[in-house]
């Protein structure tokens, strides 16, 4: 079973044809994970990207996620099979519940119980969350059991690095994924990471990429940009000092860009 890459292609955002040229972009220059979601009302974009991409099943990694309006008994399961349809794939890799639910009408035991059979009837290689907090990671690590939950997709970027919620992931086995990794834009602007692009002669994108791989946090930009994705995926070419990780590690300062009004209460 293939693992998922460290580095995906997010498709937030991304719409019609700009959402299928934009991964078939990503998948000529190599990325092998790409993220969706239910919500971002793209699957069938994607799906098309990867249908005429002419790579083998087997070698791609695919994210999507159900959306909270699904997330009960009868709705469930069949958005999963829609969600297949539209991604014209038999299973995703990776199935994550995108939004803890806001409301107090359907229970977490019951649409974790919910993922579970999705994984269980073979529409998911694995199951995971998104936005939870440390307290709902708890109680879905006891519905769902040690080892179920893959990964808790969360935002993360050098200027909120969620620290007690990687460090919770980290010790319960969870792979921690960060969206916004570069704080819409942000990181391109910060004199810190400027600076340290810099000196390794690197975009500042690459320079957290980077940085994120040395801290184990997974990561899944997007980009429209042949040149951009390329560039992102040859971050591997730098290597951080320690001097540098720190430095980074001290840009944190809690600006959260994502915060609906349906978020659960952050940590």
């Amino acid at each position: 079973m293939k693992d998922m890459p460290q580095l995906g292609m997010g498709t937030f955002r991304l719409k019609g044809d700009e959402a299928r040229e934009s991964v078939s972009k990503a998948l000529e220059v190599g990325f092998r994970h790409i993220d969706t979601a239910q919500f971002y009302d793209n699957e069938a974009q994607v799906g098309d990207a990867i249908k005429t991409s002419g790579l083998d099943r087997s070698e791609l990694f695919v994210t999507t996620k159900v959306w909270h309006e699904s997330l009960g008994d009868a709705h469930f399961i069949p958005s999963v099979h829609e969600s297949l349809e539209k991604l014209k794939l038999e299973y995703v890799d990776l199935l994550l519940i995108h939004w803890p639910y806001p409301g107090n009408d359907i229970s977490l035991e019951s649409y974790l119980g919910n993922l579970a059979k999705a994984k269980e009837q073979g529409l998911t290689r694995h199951i995971g969350v998104s936005n939870f907090t440390i307290d709902l990671l708890e109680k879905a690590e006891k519905v769902l059991g040690k080892g179920e939950i893959y990964t808790n997709q969360i935002e993360i970027h050098p200027f909120m690095q969620n620290k007690k919620v990687v460090e919770t992931c980290k010790e319960k086995g969870i792979k921690a994924t960060a969206y916004m990794p570069f704080s819409v834009g942000k990181v391109m602007k910060d004199e810190t990471l400027l600076r340290i692009a810099q000196n390794h002669d690197a975009t500042p994108a690459q320079v957290v990429l980077a940085w994120m791989e040395k801290r184990h946090i997974y990561a899944i930009p997007s980009s429209t940009s042949k040149v951009h994705l390329a560039e992102n995926l040859a971050y591997g070419g730098v290597h951080l000092t320690d001097s540098e990780l720190a430095l980074i590690d001290d840009l944190d300062n809690g600006d959260r860009i994502v915060n609906p009004d349906f978020a659960p209460d952050w940590d």
